[in-house]
């Protein structure tokens, strides 16, 4: 159940998704939302009811105070409309909900449906094998032969354990509402949070994607900052840096030139057994 605080008319709205866990390595998808509803004063809209979708005990709510006053806040999932020069962006940050994947996305999919969404975007982030020397890997993957032609997405081969993103998306797809979700990969040897040059990175394709100019803001001087401080720590660990070497070596050789399906698939292998460790 969506609870509305207002419905508004939107000019050629968009759904730009972003969901705290699985899918959001560097925490570069939800900082990628939180950056566009900055930058555009982003109103709330409503939110998902999250009783039915939420173990408490595993993702629990917090408590702070405001004034003298206690408050809870829930986990789960809020909308905010953004006011673009060009369109209007509607923007979706929520925690990967525990259970009733299926009901979840329904959910969602109402949202876009009740205010009339042209596209959906879904934005998330893995760990991979890149440097973080090299500009942030980034691929964009639609089902649809319209989005993969007329935008030269490619198409996802990827096989294996999915997050919210990934069913999500496939929802879209059975739904006939046009989605494609944009990966940025993140050094997993730099995993702590937050990666601000892999938020950047999302939110220039996402500008591609929507021929949307998006302001920056601090995010390229946050982006740059955090390079530093991992060079820095790349110069005081000589087994980080030979690694680092290795994987520009690599990333330079013809067989990394170009994030395809395939190697995002192997990147997100990787990815699952590292967790697993």
């Amino acid at each position: 159940m969506i609870e509305w605080e207002q419905l508004p008319e939107l000019r050629s709205p968009v759904l730009v998704t972003s969901f705290e866990g699985w899918n959001d390595a560097g925490e570069a998808a939800t900082d990628a939302v939180d950056h566009l509803r900055q930058v555009f004063d982003a109103e709330p809209l409503g939110e998902i009811e999250p009783d039915d979708f939420y173990d408490f005990q595993v993702t629990r709510p917090h408590v702070k105070f405001d004034g003298d006053a206690r408050e809870v806040t829930w986990p789960t999932t809020r909308f905010y409309v953004a006011h673009a020069p060009n369109r209007d962006f509607v923007l979706a940050h929520g925690i990967e909900p525990n259970m009733r994947w299926r009901r979840f996305c329904s959910d969602i999919i109402e949202v876009a449906e009740d205010l009339e969404v042209e596209l959906v975007v879904n934005l998330a982030a893995l760990l991979a094998d890149v440097p973080h020397t090299r500009p942030v890997p980034i691929s964009a993957f639609a089902t649809s032969t319209d989005l993969i032609v007329n935008h030269g997405f490619e198409r996802s081969g990827y096989e294996g354990p999915t997050g919210i993103v990934g069913v999500f998306q496939h929802a879209c797809d059975l739904a006939e509402l046009p989605a494609i979700s944009i990966w940025s990969a993140v050094p997993h040897y730099v995993a702590q949070n937050p990666c601000p040059k892999a938020a950047l990175a999302l939110i220039t394709r996402l500008a591609d994607v929507t021929a949307t100019k998006i302001p920056l803001g601090d995010l390229p001087d946050e982006a740059a900052a955090w390079q530093r401080g991992v060079e820095e720590m790349a110069a005081e660990d000589g087994e980080i840096a030979e690694y680092v070497e290795r994987l520009e070596r690599a990333r330079d050789s013809e067989e990394f030139n170009a994030t395809s399906g395939d190697a995002i698939a192997a990147e997100f292998e990787r990815y699952l057994k590292r967790r697993e460790k």
